[in-house]
């Protein structure tokens, strides 16, 4: 596990990084970012999205952080070009805060591997 000073830095900086690229009314949390990793992995660009659009997004993104942790596996893209995860085992019972960190660390994670930060 990623120690607590270390990714406080890097989720810092990944904000900050992501604000100027992506500069909008608010602030960036959790549900921003994977928001745009998920219109990344959909290669989307920016369009209005439909609530129901937004969940799905957030789906892929949530099953693409979180695949290196052994939590799901890609399996294909449909016709449409969405990706399909299998889960491979349940997440984990977590407080909001352990959450958060679990979230946190695979955002942070996805970005040092795609060479972003």
């Amino acid at each position: 596990m990623v120690r607590s000073e270390e990714l406080k830095a890097d989720w810092y900086n990944l904000l900050e990084k992501l604000s100027k690229q992506f500069p909008g009314d608010g602030d960036l949390d959790i549900d921003g970012v994977l928001l745009l990793i998920g219109t990344q992995e959909l290669q989307m660009g920016y369009i209005k999205m439909k609530k129901d659009v937004k969940i799905n997004v957030l789906h892929v993104a949530i099953c693409t952080v979180l695949e290196p942790y052994g939590y799901y596996h890609f399996e294909k893209r449909d016709d449409d070009g969405w990706p399909h995860f299998k889960s491979l085992k349940s997440l984990p019972v977590l407080k909001a805060g352990e959450q958060s960190i679990l979230m946190k660390q695979a955002v942070v994670h996805y970005f040092k591997d795609k060479k972003y930060i």
